[in-house]
Parts: structure tokens; C-alpha cells; sequence
């Protein structure tokens, strides 16, 4: 008898070897027809898969996160499938499966045009409708190489030469194609159904720019049919909010191939960019930070003692002067720390927290640059709190308090919060691990936040939070962190004096709330689709004059304004005041001001909100105390 529990604790009994599909079966038609595959003793399978012994036994289906996998990688190499139909001497790579989709990676003569892609994505849904098994098999690795040899798929050939001479490969088959995998796959092609390539992009062969150029095809692959609608829905959102485009149409930055990964801000996006660094060193002052500024250009000696030369030197911009090596700076924190051993410190003045708006420099791949969502030069909010183990928990606590506020102020209300515990390779004991572990998750409690763990996430040198924002259209955003560090200050020398007079190294922790300032301006435009909320509108309010016979008076109007501190436009051009809103509206001004005749007579104003919003005739006072509020409230 061979007994299969099931995650519910239930047993079945069978009198012979089983497989998961006749598991499935024996449990009832509703399931044998949903599994996609099984999780044997925690090891997923495909459902053709012999269970020999007593065993676990979970059933996979496509609602699971482990099942859309599945049938996103089988998505993959129904695409092959396509493309070795309708391209015969294209030659395969690889296939993995990415965020929300899959890619397949290709060597083809020529590139692949729009048109070949709608007809791949066609031949895709008739060899799906086919409906045929995806059958498995194994060879030896040097039969293996022959076999895709003798196809002439000499990329494939080369993926299973570098695998360890002896050891055995598994291969799956759906018709008349043949791939390399190690599973599982979805028990026949009839399970794939709601799929649609996306674009195509180049790639070198195993990421390497010395090695030749592929044809890589993205694919997004969904459960159901309204889920793929909802995705591409989403897709068509984001494109409308796309940063890149609003900067260049709302005049904000722009990029330029002379310098490639930093960015021209433009008087418009400067404007946002000073609002959100103000803000932000409001809150450093009003929370116990004391702002400081580090250089930009540390000497090699430093970078090696953290570290960062031997691991990260890749990645940093270096010069040599005077026979002296240089690395512009990638973080801030070696800086910070080296300002903390200047004087003696007692463990009275801790907690001691610096801030800085930190500019740093990391040589990113040309083919990572993303507008100014990633790039190679950039500002962080970034903090250090030089603390003793036992502030650890009320630091960590403050923190996210101060981080839901700056948040809900930015516009962000759902926050995902997760903890990275310790590594296999770490430094430090047990008993500071447990507890910084311990103080990063109590406060997360303390605050309220429910949260997920992430084992073995934590850097080498101590635990950390992340903090994901969820924006407008639901996409997820990881900007700010909360890392503790026993490593540092201990390599760099940082000490105080302790209460009984000794000398310790205090811990460090590092935290930044919203990262990168060009990357959160890039989440703010497209979280708010380019009209950024009045406090930190580029341009917060027009004055336009219906004719030049209202021209003085729109002039008082504007400066009565900029007294005030509202930035404002004045337009006087003599156009039709259509055009002027208009004009205006497409630039996301958050409030339009028409004076005519009956205006000026008044001392009112006419208010356009946004959104072609008429707030009708009001006294001047009343309009500065309205968007006095709108400001004063993050409104």
C-alpha cells in the first residue's frame, strides 16, 4: 500500500505506483481536469510524474503563483514551437520566465518585423488548439549534445556542453518540437490560451556584448481571459503615465547622449525637484537629523576597507591623480561614518542621526538605463542612525511612522512591508541577529503594518525592512529601506564611549525613504499621470486675461499670488481665452484664473480646476485661501 498525504492532512491509499494526474483523478474530475502539475514532498513535477513511495502530495493548479509559472514557461516554448514552424532556420536559446511573462531568446538572419510577430502569435493559438501532450524524456548530456547537434541547434548544444559531464538532462517535446528543460510543463498544449507577445528586443548571447546579438520576443501568458484583459488594460494605463513621455510634453527633463544615465532638468522639473528635496529636509529637521554633506571623490583605500573595491568596483566610476586611486562615491554611508570619528563621541549623543541629499554615481549597463527611473548619476534622501542594540526597536518604529506620513503626503496609502532575516553567510553572532531581527519585525507590529518575511534576504552584514509602494494602476515600487549594519562602523573605526567608560562600535542603521529623488519624481508623474497635487505642481495656478482691457488688472492678480507663494503664470498674449485654457489644461495646471470686464470690476476671478473643473466667479481672497489650503494640506 503506498499512502499520499494531501496538504490537508487527509490520506489516500493506492495499491500500485501512482501518478499525480491519477492522484488528481482519484480525488474528483473538477481537479484532475485543473492540475497543471504536482509539488512532491515539496519538489514540483508534472503531472505524468510516478510517485513510487509514501509521499506529500500537493495538486498544482493555474490559481496557484507556482502554477501561472508553469504555464507561463510553457507559453515560452510553445513560442519556439511557433517560430521553428513559420522560421525553420531560426535557432533556439533560452526561455525563462519573467515578471508577469516570458521571453525566448532567438538567431535569426534578419530581424523580426510586427508583421512576423502577428503571425507567430497566430500559429501559437492553432498549434494550442491542437491540444498536444508535452511529453518528457531524459538523456545523457553527451547524447544530448549530439541530438541538438545533429539538429542543428548549436546554441542549445553549447547550454547542455557547459552542464557536468555524466549527469543526465530532461527534454520536453509538444508535436514536432523538442526543447531543453528541466520542467515542469503544463501536461498538453491545450492548456495555454491566454497569451500575447508583446515586442521584440535585442540581447547578447548569455548577456555578453562580445558575443553575438539575439532576437529576444516577450509574451505575457494569463490564467483567464479577463486577466490578460486587466494586464493589457494596465499596460495601455502605464503607457499614458509613461514619465519619459510627460517630461518631454509638461517640459519637465529631458536625456541627452552626452551624457547618457543623468539628467537635464528643465525649470519646470527643477521646480518639482526642490519641492520634494524642501519637504524632505523639513522632515530631516523636525525629526532629530542633522543634515551633513560628504565629498563626492573617496580614495581607493577607503573603498577597499569597506569593501565595496573587491565586490562593487565593477560598478563604480574611478580616476587616478597624482598616482592616487579614486572612486566617485556609489553610497553615502563610509562618508557619514568618517564624519562620525571626528571628536569624541559618548553614548549620550546617540542616537546621533545624519542626513544628506547624497549625489552618487554607479556605472550601470547601457541596456538597464531607464529615463530617469534608473540611472547612472543620483540623489538619495539618505540617512544614517549611529545607535546602540538596544535603540535598534524605538528607531526603527519612529522610522516608519515618519515613512507612512511622508508617503501618504506623496499620495501613497498601500504599502507592503517586508523583512530580509539573515543569510547563510553572515557576519556578527546569533544573539544580535535574533535580536535586530526581533526589532525590525516587533516595530512593524508596534506600528501596525502586517508584513511578509523574506528568509535569508538580509545582507551579510545585518537584517533589513523594505518598503513597496503600490501606485495608481497597481504596479509596486520598493523605495524605501530600513538596514541594520554591524558591519561598518567596525571596518571604518567608528567608536564612542560607552557608559562604563569602554570603547564600542556602534551599530549602523541605514535608511533612506524615498531612495533615488529621480527615481521617486519618475513614480510621482506617472502615480498622478503627469497633474502632480498643488503643493507640488511645477506651475501652480494661470492668470489669463480675456483682453488687453483686463491686462493690469491679471497682472495684480498674479503678483497678489506670488506674494502669497503660489507659483504662477501670467498669459496675456492676445489669443482667444479657448485657446489660453485650452493650452493650459494640457499642461496640468492645477487651476486656470479668467479675468474679464465683471471680474475686474469685482476684484474676482473666474477658477478652472483641473480636469475642466468650472469652480465659478469667487473674490481673489476667497480663491488664496482655497489653494492656501490645497497646499497646507498635501491636498
Amino acid at each position: 500500500m503506498l499512502n499520499i498525504t494531501l496538504p490537508d492532512g487527509s490520506r489516500r491509499g493506492f495499491e500500485a505506483p501512482v501518478t499525480v494526474a491519477e492522484v488528481a483523478a482519484a480525488i474528483g474530475p473538477g481537479l484532475a481536469k485543473a492540475a497543471i502539475a504536482g509539488k512532491v514532498d515539496g519538489k514540483l513535477v508534472d503531472t505524468s510524474h510516478r510517485i513510487e513511495a509514501d509521499a506529500q502530495l500537493a495538486i498544482v493548479t493555474e490559481k496557484d503563483a507556482e502554477g501561472l509559472e508553469i504555464l507561463r514557461h510553457s507559453t515560452a516554448h510553445l513560442l519556439a514551437y511557433a517560430v521553428k514552424e513559420l522560421f525553420p532556420d531560426a535557432q533556439v536559446t533560452i526561455g525563462p520566465v519573467v515578471e508577469n511573462g516570458f521571453y525566448y531568446d532567438f538567431a535569426y538572419k534578419r530581424p523580426f518585423t510586427p508583421e512576423d510577430l502577428a503571425a507567430i502569435e497566430k500559429r501559437m493559438g492553432e498549434l494550442a488548439a491542437k491540444n498536444e501532450p508535452v511529453v518528457r524524456r531524459v538523456l545523457p548530456r553527451d547524447e544530448a549534445v549530439a541530438y541538438f547537434k545533429g539538429l542543428g541547434e548549436h546554441y542549445k548544444a553549447e547550454i547542455i556542453g557547459s552542464i557536468p559531464a555524466g549527469e543526465d538532462v530532461s527534454l520536453y517535446r509538444e508535436g514536432g518540437f523538442e526543447d531543453l528543460c528541466r520542467g515542469p510543463h503544463v501536461p498538453s498544449t491545450g492548456r495555454l490560451k491566454h497569451f500575447k507577445l508583446m515586442k521584440v528586443a535585442g540581447a547578447y548571447w548569455r548577456g555578453d556584448q562580445a558575443n553575438e546579438q539575439l532576437q529576444r520576443i516577450y509574451g505575457t501568458a494569463w490564467a483567464t481571459k479577463d486577466e490578460l484583459a486587466a494586464y493589457l488594460r494596465m499596460l495601455e494605463e502605464a503607457e499614458k503615465r509613461d514619465h519619459r513621455r510627460l517630461g518631454r510634453e509638461l517640459d519637465l527633463f529631458h536625456l541627452d547622449e552626452h551624457s547618457p544615465g543623468t539628467v537635464f532638468w528643465h525649470p519646470k522639473g527643477w521646480t518639482v525637484w526642490q519641492e520634494v528635496e524642501q519637504y524632505m529636509r523639513r522632515v530631516y529637521r523636525d525629526n532629530g537629523y542633522l543634515e551633513v554633506k560628504g565629498p563626492q571623490i573617496l580614495d581607493r583605500a577607503l573603498w577597499e576597507k569597506t569593501g565595496h573595491w573587491e565586490k562593487y568596483r565593477d560598478a563604480m566610476f574611478t580616476t587616478e591623480s597624482e598616482k592616487r586611486d579614486y572612486a566617485l562615491k556609489p553610497m553615502n554611508c563610509p562618508g557619514h561614518i568618517l564624519i562620525f570619528k571626528q571628536g569624541i563621541k559618548s553614548y549620550r549623543d546617540l542616537p546621533l542621526r545624519y542626513g544628506e541629499f547624497g549625489n552618487c554615481h554607479r556605472n550601470e549597463p547601457t541596456g538597464g538605463l531607464h529615463g530617469i527611473m534608473r540611472v547612472r548619476a543620483f540623489t538619495q534622501d539618505d540617512g544614517h542612525i549611529f545607535c546602540t542594540e538596544d535603540m535598534i526597536l524605538p528607531e526603527c518604529v519612529a522610522y516608519t511612522t515618519l515613512l507612512q506620513q511622508v508617503y501618504k503626503d506623496f499620495g501613497f496609502t498601500d504599502i507592503i512591508y517586508k523583512v530580509a532575516t539573515r543569510p547563510a553567510a553572515r557576519i556578527g553572532s546569533d544573539a544580535i541577529w535574533d535580536k535586530a531581527e526581533h526589532a525590525l519585525m516587533e516595530s512593524l507590529k508596534r506600528s501596525g503594518c502586517a508584513f511578509e518575511i523574506a528568509p535569508g534576504d538580509g545582507a551579510f552584514y545585518g537584517p533589513k525592512i523594505e518598503y513597496t509602494l503600490k501606485d495608481a494602476i497597481g504596479r509596486q515600487w520598493q523605495c524605501g529601506t530600513m538596514q541594520v549594519d554591524f558591519s561598518m562602523a567596525e571596518r571604518l573605526g567608528a567608536e564612542y564611549v560607552a557608559e562604563d567608560s569602554g570603547r564600542r562600535h556602534p551599530v549602523m542603521l541605514h535608511r533612506a525613504i524615498v531612495g533615488s529623488l529621480e527615481r521617486f519624481i519618475g513614480i510621482l508623474i506617472e502615480q498622478h499621470a503627469g497633474a502632480l497635487p498643488a503643493w507640488l505642481a511645477p506651475m501652480q495656478a494661470v492668470v489669463a486675461c480675456i483682453s488687453e482691457g483686463q491686462a493690469d488688472y491679471a497682472a495684480n492678480v498674479a503678483k497678489a499670488l506670488q506674494k502669497q507663494g503660489v507659483r504662477t503664470h501670467l498669459d496675456l498674449r492676445n489669443e482667444k481665452i479657448t485657446y489660453k485654457i485650452r493650452e493650459h489644461s494640457l499642461q496640468k495646471v492645477p487651476y486656470i484664473l479668467v479675468v474679464g470686464d465683471k471680474e475686474k470690476a469685482n476684484g474676482a476671478v473666474a477658477v478652472r480646476a483641473r480636469g475642466n473643473e468650472d469652480l465659478g466667479v469667487m473674490p481673489l481672497a476667497d480663491f488664496q485661501s482655497k489653494i492656501a489650503g490645497d497646499i497646507a494640506r498635501k491636498a
